[in-house]
């Protein structure tokens, strides 16, 4: 037995503990929506007395129950003007049994009237005896009230969201329309199923996934974005989801609100700006990967390979064979073309590889060849989903056609090389791993590639051609020395720049003149290309009528820098020396040349130093001459600075390395004047020099 006043087990406010209360009945803290109400009760007996007074009603009236209990109900709280009207109503419940709801005004104990809200109805007891219930609560915080459930209902409903309420179970207790509309389920489809009855199989997993984790942690998830099926346009859908969960005031969990927005044209504009942006990204890379040399093949492999893999699996560049024939290559529709393979890129090793034309091989093909139309129209020729027919017109042969076929080529697109109006070829994109097809983005993405190489790659067809037109007329221009010497042995080479450079105006010449002499010349018109070399031509021509008037060395120097003035603003570099074999001596006069080497049969070589004058062209020149015994057996060695000079090394030290290759090489027969040619160059030129070399090596005969 307990004491009386001991309280009831349970907690420290009375309430009985957990295992105390019946199956299914759970205790809510304060602050529920009754609470926020502050709904009162008050029941009158039949007449009219106060019998039963809640705490509620003490806060609403302002009387506590001591002063309410046994009063009549209608003096204490009705006004006088409404007592009339109270009374009949009160009769109208307790004789009729009818409910009655409303607001009404009030006294309150303070003096003040203020409408409170009313929903009064009759209560029986088990001894026939009848009273009057009254549930009343503050009129202006149950309107707060209905205005918010209205507005959120309102809300709810019209919102351009999909809105809906789940349980702790995960199944749908509301769903507004604009949910239903998203996921094409109606109403009554959703309301007490699951979210495996309502998802597609592929999304219900993970929905349920994160809902159990809200409902678990309380931390909501915000803007999570999911993808779907396709829109009627063929784009795929996504929508913005949030969950969030709901928590009574106590903070236990109700169930989830989950929200869904349809995104899908949000979605689709990134994913263009991201793919606009990748196709800047890439073109600012080709413009920095694309025409790094003056090379025509480098160029068309940096294209083909900017191509793969991002753009293409395959890529291969094609040109015109005219193109770098400087013919015309405008290719009518009806005719057939023919193509210089150029480049071959691959993102992978594939058996695709082995279909297409290796880089220098040239093939011709026929208007039904895609790459033909292309060339010929002077448009994009793209098959977004490639059939085995196809394939007949891609491939060079039936072979080549299986072997795409392979590699599971599935999608084409040849884009045109044009550059200043002319076209010249064609970059040729195949994908096979590459699951999506060849789409307008990517078409606008190669054209813009192939335009800004087909700059490039015109650029270095010009400069090919023009290289080659003065390496012609250069080497057209030098002699066969060893024809034209009769009082010596002479060897001679002449190495053009490396590929990419220019053709320089470096010149040598072997003259015979009166008296059994003979003159040498070695000289550097600086500048390159065509009008270098042309310069060269006419220098080498005056020198050729100069040497016949048998001046002297320098007289023959001063006349040529006269000369060159008028072929402003060229100016040249040149060692002029006349060998006499009855003196036995060797006069040497320069222009701003590096000095000749004597080599000596039996002695050191050393750099023979005449009086250096200034270049021609300058009008500044005064020249000197030297003179050089020169006996059978000795040599001496004339050259460029393109033999000697590199933009890493002084030239003192390039010079020194020159006499050290020229010095004996010991015992043994004699190194011919042709090896000694050889081994200098082999020695001494840097593969990339960017400078001509015209090097002579004379000997007197025996």
């Amino acid at each position: 037995m307990r004491n009386r006043e001991e309280p009831p087990a349970g907690d420290a406010d009375g309430a009985p503990e957990a295992g105390d209360r019946p199956r299914g009945v759970s205790l809510s803290p304060p602050g529920g929506l009754l609470d926020v109400l502050g709904v009162g009760a008050v029941v009158l007996d039949a007449r009219g007395r106060i019998v039963l007074w809640s705490p509620q009603a003490e806060e609403l009236f302002g009387y506590s129950a001591a002063e309410a209990l046994g009063s009549y109900a209608a003096p204490l709280l009705v006004p006088d003007e409404q007592r009339e009207l109270v009374l009949r109503l009160f009769d109208e419940v307790l004789r009729a049994g009818r409910s009655w709801a409303g607001s009404f005004p009030v006294k309150l104990r303070n003096g003040k009237v203020k409408p409170l809200e009313f929903r009064n109805m009759r209560l029986n007891d088990d001894q026939g005896a009848v009273f009057a219930l009254g549930l009343i609560t503050d009129q202006a915080t149950l309107r707060e009230v209905e205005r918010d459930l209205a507005f959120s209902a309102r809300l709810v409903q019209q919102s351009p969201m999909g809105f809906a309420v789940m349980d702790t179970a995960l199944r749908y207790v509301s769903v507004n329309p604009t949910l239903t509309r998203l996921d094409g389920v109606g109403v009554e489809e959703h309301l007490g199923r699951s979210v495996h009855d309502v998802l597609p199989h592929g999304h219900a997993g993970k929905a349920e996934r994160v809902m159990r984790r809200v409902l678990e942690t309380g931390e909501p998830v915000i803007d999570q974005e999911v993808l779907g099926g396709e829109t009627s346009r063929g784009q795929g859908r996504a929508w913005s989801v949030s969950v969030f969960r709901l928590d009574d005031a106590g903070g236990r969990p109700l169930g989830l609100s989950v929200s869904v927005t349809d995104i899908t044209e949000r979605h689709q504009a990134a994913l263009q700006a991201e793919a606009a942006r990748q196709r800047l990204s890439h073109l600012a890379e080709a413009s920095v990967r694309i025409g790094t040399t003056l090379d025509l093949e480098q160029t068309a492999r940096e294209l083909a390979e900017v191509a793969v893999p991002d753009l293409a699996d395959i890529a291969a560049v094609d040109v015109l064979d005219a193109a770098v024939s400087d013919q015309p290559v405008r290719i009518p529709e009806e005719e057939t073309a023919t193509f210089r393979a150029l480049a071959l890129a691959l993102a992978y090793p594939t058996v695709a590889a082995d279909a297409a034309d290796l880089p220098g091989h040239v093939a011709r093909y026929g208007a039904d060849r895609l790459v033909t139309r292309c060339v010929a129209t002077a448009e994009p020729v793209a098959v977004p989903a490639v059939r085995p027919e196809d394939l007949l017109h891609i491939a060079r042969d039936e072979e080549s056609a299986a072997l795409l076929a392979r590699a599971g080529v599935h999608s084409y697109l040849a884009v045109p090389l044009i550059a200043r109006g002319e076209v010249l070829g064609a970059l040729d994109l195949k994908r096979s791993r590459n699951p999506k097809p060849f789409d307008r983005d990517d078409t606008i993405l190669a054209c813009e590639l192939a335009g800004r190489a087909a700059v490039c790659i015109d650029n270095a067809r010009l400069y090919r051609q023009q290289h080659n037109i003065a390496l012609t007329l250069q080497r057209s221009m030098l002699p066969t020395p060893a024809a034209a010497a009769t009082r010596l042995r002479v060897a001679s080479r002449y190495q053009p720049a490396g590929a990419h450079s220019e053709v320089g105006g470096d010149w040598f010449d072997v003259l015979e003149l009166e008296e059994d002499r003979t003159a040498l010349v070695v000289g550097d018109v600086m500048g390159s290309g065509i009008n270098a070399a042309a310069t060269m031509g006419r220098l080498r021509t005056a020198t050729q009528t100069l040497a016949r008037l048998s001046l002297p060395p320098h007289d023959v120097l001063r006349h040529l820098d006269r000369i060159t003035m008028g072929f402003d603003p060229y100016i040249a570099t040149c060692l002029y020396a006349v060998y006499d074999p009855a003196k036995g001596r060797c006069r040497i006069a320069s222009a701003g040349h590096l000095p000749p080497v004597h080599v000596p049969a039996r002695g050191e070589p050393r750099l023979v130093g005449p009086p250096e004058g200034a270049p021609l062209g300058t009008g500044l020149g005064e020249y000197g001459t030297t003179t050089v015994g020169l006996e059978a057996g000795d040599r001496l060695v004339l050259y460029t600075d393109g033999l000697v000079e590199t933009r890493r090394d002084d030239i003192e030290d390039r010079l020194d390395a020159l006499l050290d290759l020229l010095r004996p090489c010991g015992s043994g027969a004699a190194e011919s004047l042709e090896e000694t040619c050889d081994r200098l160059l082999r020695t001494l030129r840097h593969p990339d020099n960017h400078d001509d070399v015209a090097l002579l090596v004379t000997s007197p005969r025996p």
